[in-house]
């Protein structure tokens, strides 16, 4: 999904008086003491929001930042009024579908290429009934993706008997011939096949995931705006994502200067701590503003712009993938004996009825994820899937 943006920020925002302290007893005797100007008490709005040109919903989650040093997650902010508005005049208010997150209507809002939004927030009286007000937000045009393709890496090289160790690194190439857009960023979605060991009734799952880091580019000092074997995702062996098939959904967004610049220096945040003066909550811009609080700080962007995507699928033999199920078999029992820990710590891989040779015989787990691909996936196969 786009990234987790909430998460990313609060990560960072909520040690900011710990990186403070240490930085200033490491800088001690050399500068003077420097303390950032945010109160400690403070409780920060928290926006992760992104509308597009593609159909279906567009999500808006709201949030409050804890005091700083507090290590808690953030708190939703339920029972705001949230609505959009064009620059037609258009208005479209958010339905809150859980605490904290505002969905349009698919049927009557569609973001459209050269249109203008403005997000309004309206907080209830339990958050002290403020307004907060987006920029108006032109939605950009973005160049499609021309290709995303991949190449296997050695990671170790194989010796007599040794097959060695293979991973994946997934690349994009993108040309805007008209030169709009300058500023690109990229998230994606993948699913891959997981197929257990033993016959079991959940054998076959599909599993889903959404990127977590944050993938941006300029292309302002280069002559033609022309992106080629970007790096989008590496796959090593220590997940079990090319075990059997695997698919990637690259989705790629056109930004202007100053959302790219935000997503910089959160960027630069989740790569090193960096100096003092680069860690207050100052130095991250965001579009977003408080109309009784002109001075209150809001974290997060509202980030407005079309979408363009391209999936491929991979399924290739890949060496050293690690074997998740190696180890799953915990006890055999024989006969019509059920033990006390059935289907709650032990579950059952193999069921062999009694015969001429034998009792029944039960080979068991104490790993429900060996005997139930649900554990971690979904027997539904998705709509996008080719093949088995």
């Amino acid at each position: 999904m786009v990234i987790d943006k909430n998460t990313a920020i609060l990560r960072f925002f909520k040690h900011i008086r710990e990186w403070s302290l240490i930085l200033m007893f490491l800088m001690h005797g050399c500068v003077s003491e420097f303390v950032p100007e945010v109160m400690e008490e403070e409780e920060l709005l928290v926006v992760e929001g992104l509308i597009t040109d593609q159909p279906g919903v567009n999500t808006i989650k709201l949030s409050k930042s804890l005091p700083m040093g507090q290590k808690s997650d953030a708190r939703p902010m339920a029972g705001c009024i949230v609505t959009l508005t064009d620059d037609l005049g258009n208005v479209y208010t958010l339905n809150e579908t859980a605490a904290g997150t505002y969905v349009t209507d698919s049927v009557t809002f569609l973001g459209r290429v050269g249109r203008f939004y403005t997000l309004q927030i309206a907080t209830n009286e339990d958050n002290n009934s403020l307004t907060y007000e987006s920029s108006l937000m032109e939605m950009k045009p973005v160049p499609p993706v021309d290709s995303v393709y991949y190449e296997k890496m050695i990671v170790e090289e194989p010796y007599e008997n040794f097959k060695g160790v293979d991973a994946c690194e997934i690349y994009l190439d993108t040309y805007d011939p008209e030169n709009r857009c300058r500023y690109f960023r990229w998230d994606f979605s993948e699913t891959w096949v997981l197929r257990l060991l033993f016959p079991v009734e959940n054998i076959k799952c599909w599993i889903s995931d959404k990127s977590n880091t944050i993938d941006i580019k300029s292309t302002t000092t280069l002559e033609e705006s022309r992106i080629v074997r970007h790096p989008v995702a590496y796959i090593t062996n220590v997940t079990d994502r090319l075990k059997t098939k695997y698919s990637i959904l690259v989705n790629q967004y056109s930004l202007n200067e100053d959302e790219y610049l935000f997503w910089e220096r959160l960027q630069n945040l989740t790569v090193q701590v960096g100096g003092l003066y680069d860690i207050i909550p100052s130095s991250i811009p965001s579009n977003l503003r408080c109309i009784e609080k002109p001075d209150e700080k809001v974290l997060g962007y509202f980030s407005v712009s079309a979408r363009k995507s391209k999936r491929i699928f991979i399924q290739d033999n890949f060496e050293g993938i690690i074997d998740r199920y190696d180890n799953c078999i915990t006890d055999t029992i024989y006969g019509d004996y059920d033990p006390p820990e059935l289907y709650i710590s032990l579950w059952t891989l193999i069921d062999h009825p009694a015969s001429f040779m034998g009792p029944r015989t039960r080979v068991l787990s104490d790993d429900k994820g060996c005997a139930d691909c649900t554990v971690r996936g979904t027997t539904e196969k998705p709509d996008f899937w080719i093949g088995e």
